[in-house]
C-alpha cells in the first residue's frame, strides 16, 4: 500500500458538496477505505446549509487527508473548476457525495495511469439502487474494442460519443491545466459533465480505457440534477460551450459530427425525463438545434444507428407526431411498434439490437 503525502499526493479527488448530508458519509468513506492510500480529498462546500460542513469538518479533524474548501453558492461547474486549480495531485480524480467507490477504484486507475503515462484513464461503472432493494445495473462505457491500449479521439472517435460519465476516470492534472479543458461555470446548471467530457475526450493524446467498473452511480437520490424538472434547458448549455471549444482551436472542425452525434443522444435522452409539460417546452428547442446541426453539415449518417437515423428524421420532419407518439416511458412492445411504424422492420431489427 502506497503512503499518503499530504504535501504531494499522488491523487486529489475532487467531491463537489452542496447540501448532502444524506449520502456524504458512505461516499467519503468510500475514498478513506481505498487500499491506494496516497491521496487528498478536497471536498469544495458549495454554501451548503444542511448539516454536510459539520460532517466534512469532523472528516477533516480526524483525517489530515480531507482538506474542504467552502466557498459562496455558485453552482456545479465553478466548484469543480476551482477544485482543480486547488487540487495538489499529480492526477484528478472525482466522486459525487451521493455515489460510492469501489475499495480498489484508485488503485486500479493509478496503476493503469503510471504504466501507460495517460492523460485520462476511463472506466466503467455501475447505476446504483438502494432502495425498495440493493441494485446494480453495470454501465459499459468502455467497450471491449477501447480497452486496453493507448488512443487519442482522432483515432477512436467513438469515445466523444459515449455516455458523459466523468467520475468514473483519472485525469492528469497538468493535462487540464495546459489544454484549459473546464467545466462550464454557469450558475444554477448541471449536466456540466457533459461539455467537459467531449472537450477532455478531445484534447488528450493519450487516453486508455479499462473495463472494470469502479464506482456506484446513484440513481435514488430525488435532489439530484438529473430528476430535477427544472433544469430544462441545460443540457443545451453544454452544447453551447462544445461549439464555442471548437470554434476557437484551430483543427478542431472534425469534431463537429460526433457533437451532433451526442446532442442528438442528450435532447432524446433529456426530453424523455421530463413531464409532459416541459417536453412540449423542450420540443422546439431540440429541433431547432437538431435541424441547424444537420444544415450546416454536421450529420453524418453512418455515426447513427438506423432506428436513431429513422427517429431523427421523424422528429425534424414532423416535430407534433413525434411528441404524440414517441414512446417515452414505454414498454418495450410499445417501442418496437414505434420503430417498425416510422422505419419499417430495418429500424425494428436496429432498435431491438441496440
Amino acid at each position: 500500500m502506497s503512503e499518503p503525502s499530504v504535501e504531494r499526493p499522488f491523487i486529489t479527488v475532487l467531491m463537489p458538496v452542496y447540501n448532502a448530508q444524506t449520502y456524504l458519509q458512505q461516499a467519503v468513506d468510500s475514498v478513506l477505505g481505498q487500499s491506494f492510500a496516497d491521496f487528498e480529498l478536497l471536498c469544495i462546500d458549495d454554501g451548503s446549509t444542511d448539516d454536510s460542513p459539520r460532517l466534512l469538518a469532523e472528516y477533516a479533524r480526524r483525517d489530515s487527508r480531507v482538506r474542504v474548501l467552502t466557498k459562496a453558492n455558485s453552482g456545479y461547474g465553478d466548484s469543480m473548476n476551482k477544485g482543480v486549480e486547488e487540487a495538489r495531485g499529480t492526477y484528478i480524480a472525482i466522486l459525487e457525495p451521493d455515489d460510492f467507490f469501489e475499495p480498489a477504484a484508485l488503485k486500479l486507475l493509478v496503476g493503469a495511469a503510471q504504466r501507460e503515462d495517460a492523460d485520462i484513464v476511463k472506466a466503467n461503472y455501475w447505476f446504483y439502487w438502494s432502495k425498495p432493494e440493493e441494485k446494480n445495473q453495470k454501465i459499459a462505457v468502455v467497450k471491449p474494442d477501447m480497452a486496453g491500449h493507448v488512443f487519442c479521439a482522432k483515432d477512436e472517435p467513438a469515445i466523444l460519443t459515449s455516455i458523459p460519465s466523468i467520475w468514473s476516470a483519472l485525469y492528469r492534472r497538468g493535462f487540464l491545466i495546459d489544454s484549459g479543458v473546464r467545466l462550464n461555470p454557469t450558475p444554477g446548471a448541471s449536466f456540466q459533465d457533459m461539455g467537459f467530457s467531449f472537450k477532455a475526450f478531445a484534447a488528450a493524446q493519450r487516453l486508455y480505457c479499462v473495463e472494470d467498473a469502479i464506482l456506484h452511480y446513484r440513481q435514488d437520490n430525488e435532489s439530484s440534477s438529473v430528476n430535477n424538472p427544472a433544469k430544462t434547458f441545460c443540457v443545451c448549455d453544454e452544447f453551447e460551450s462544445i461549439d464555442d471549444y471548437i470554434a476557437e482551436g484551430a483543427g478542431r472542425a472534425w469534431l463537429k459530427p460526433y457533437k451532433y452525434r451526442l446532442m442528438y443522444d442528450s435532447y432524446i435522452w433529456n426530453f424523455s425525463r421530463l413531464s409532459v409539460g416541459l417536453r412540449k417546452a423542450f420540443l422546439p428547442r431540440m429541433v431547432a438545434d437538431l435541424r441547424k446541426g444537420r444544415d450546416e453539415g454536421a450529420y453524418r449518417p453512418e455515426l447513427f444507428e438506423a432506428y436513431q437515423a429513422k427517429n431523427l428524421e421523424y422528429l425534424l420532419g414532423d416535430p407534433q407526431a413525434f411528441f404524440d407518439q414517441y414512446p417515452v416511458n414505454a414498454s418495450q412492445t410499445a417501442k418496437a411498434r414505434y420503430y417498425l411504424r416510422i422505419g419499417g422492420f430495418t429500424a425494428l431489427r436496429s432498435a431491438i439490437k441496440h
